[in-house]
């Protein structure tokens, strides 16, 4: 298998778009969240499964991007989902 990020919902806050979705790193560590943002101003990810995670995913980036996707390592496996906000 491979890397997957899947959109769960969209909506808006004031001017800003918030995008939720969730992402699958099954035999890699780590891919690209393709928010569909056109400026991504913060991404928070968090890990789905057991209460306790040996290793945190953390989000290769430095904000603000000037896209819409972002770059998350993790470990091979894991899977979780994302809260991207912007424009």
């Amino acid at each position: 298998m491979a890397w997957s990020s899947t959109v769960i919902k969209r909506t808006v806050f004031g001017n800003r778009r918030v995008v939720y979705g969730s992402w699958d790193a099954t035999a890699v560590t780590g891919g690209d969240i393709a928010t569909g943002l056109s400026r991504t101003d913060s991404c928070i990810i968090w890990h789905k499964g057991a209460a306790v995670e040996a290793a945190v995913g953390v989000v290769n980036e430095t904000f603000p991007l000037a896209s819409g996707n972002v770059t998350i390592v993790v470990t091979a496996g894991d899977a979780g989902y994302y809260l991207a906000i912007g424009i």
